[in-house]
Parts: structure tokens; C-alpha cells; sequence
């Protein structure tokens, strides 16, 4: 099934979709060494982000996280691609500097549909993301 989006940054990916209805801080909310969820309480604590789709609501925190998403790619423990309900600046930045496909305003079907583990197509510069399974 094939979802519209908006581009953030181009780029193509496909890979096991890792999805939080919470938002996330990269600051403070994932090991730049590890690239594991480590924010206290989080749904996706313990978990690593590492080559994923991930999919959540929006950022939150300090604009540091930019730089910890760029950490992230240099070190080989970012996500494939980002899927935002609502790109903000933080989490927006961090996919442009570290060249990581991003888009946001899905449907609302999508983020119902979507679960951990499915395959997941984004395709940023065509502005669609797909689930294949």
C-alpha cells in the first residue's frame, strides 16, 4: 500500500519499520555510541534505531540532537529513513546534515496501519512511502 508524503530530505530506503507513538529526543533519548533508545519510560527503550525506518510523531528536546543524529550517521547507527506525523526543525536538521531520507504528513491510515517489523519503502524525492508486508 502506497502513502503521498511531503519530502524533508531526498533520498531512497527500504528496510524493517521500528514505530514509537511517542516522540523522540535524540539528545539525551538515544546513545550516540550504541544508537539504543535509552530515554527512561519510552516505549522504544532498550532498542536500537540502527539502519530502521523509524517512525514517530516528531522530535523534542534540544537542538543538540541534530548533531547526535549526525553522530549517529558517522558512526553507522542512524536509521535508513525517518517518518514524521509533523517534521520539526530538530530531528529535520539532523536528516539533512547526515543525508538521511526523510518525509512527513502521512495519513493518519498510515501510522495505524504501520507496526514494528514490516517492510517499509521510502522514497523521499517521489514524496511515497510504501508498505510492503
Amino acid at each position: 500500500m502506497k502513502f503521498k508524503c511531503r519530502k524533508i530530505n531526498g533520498g531512497y530506503a527500504e528496510g524493517e519499520a521500528l514505530v514509537s507513538n511517542e516522540a523522540i529526543s535524540f539528545y539525551g533519548g538515544v546513545d550516540p555510541s550504541t544508537g539504543i533508545i535509552i530515554e527512561k519510560g519510552h516505549p522504544l527503550e532498550g532498542i536500537k534505531i540502527s539502519n530502521k525506518i523509524l517512525i514517530f510523531p516528531y522530535g523534542k528536546g534540544s537542538t543538540v540532537g541534530s548533531y547526535i543524529i549526525l553522530r549517529l550517521a558517522r558512526r553507522g547507527l542512524a536509521p535508513k529513513a525517518i517518518v514524521n506525523l509533523y517534521a520539526e526543525p530538530i530531528v529535520a536538521v539532523g536528516a539533512i546534515i547526515s543525508e538521511i531520507p526523510m518525509v512527513d504528513q502521512l495519513p493518519k491510515k498510515f501510522f495505524n496501519l504501520v507496526n514494528n517489523g514490516m517492510k517499509i519503502i521510502v522514497d523521499a524525492d517521489n514524496e511515497a512511502v510504501e508498505v510492503i508486508e
